[in-house]
């Protein structure tokens, strides 16, 4: 099955629509989406993703990341649907940013996306599909943060860019998300 991204320009309007491995191959900035997940006790949730992915296989992310389809263009609809599908959960979502970033993923693709930021807090056991996710952890922030710098080849470079801009996002919004904690 061939899957489709929505194409967008720097104000997320929608131009176009591009096969999904084609517009990593040949980079245009298209629409995506990441959700972290935090238990009651402030820790990220990571998926290391499967060992057969395509690009990133076998690296740490967070709980999920995905991209709209043209049929679905909704997209808080979306990362909520790839959170079941993925990790098995259902949690409200809540949006806190976007941003644009460009990074080479391996095998010469590069991943250019308008990436729309989620969250939520919940003590739900994931059930990961096997086919997307290799294996879970939550994390401590300090530990996180100390992992990456010392460990940087198994993390996603998605994650590396991102991992800052979330941490920068509730410590100001503290009062919104006052479970997140180092």
């Amino acid at each position: 099955m061939i899957q489709e991204v929505i194409l967008v320009n720097e104000q997320d309007e929608a131009i176009g629509t591009m096969e999904k491995l084609a517009v990593h191959l040949h980079p245009q900035l298209h629409r995506a989406f990441s959700v972290f997940i935090f238990n009651t006790k402030g820790e990220m949730l990571l998926q290391q993703r499967a060992f057969h992915k395509y690009h990133s296989g076998g690296l740490w992310t967070n709980a999920c990341c995905g991209h709209p389809s043209p049929e679905l263009d909704n997209t808080a609809a979306a990362a909520l649907k790839r959170l079941g599908e993925e990790m098995g959960m259902q949690s409200p979502l809540t949006y806190g940013f976007h941003f644009i970033y460009k990074a080479a993923v391996g095998n010469g693709l590069i991943e250019h996306e308008l990436d729309h930021v989620f969250f939520a807090t919940t003590d739900q056991m994931p059930q990961p599909n096997k086919d997307e996710v290799a294996a879970y952890q939550y994390m401590s922030i300090n530990k996180l943060q100390q992992d990456v710098a010392e460990n940087s080849a198994l993390y996603t470079e998605w994650f590396k860019i991102i991992l800052d801009k979330v941490l920068n996002f509730f410590e100001n919004n503290q009062t919104q998300f006052a479970t997140i904690s180092s």
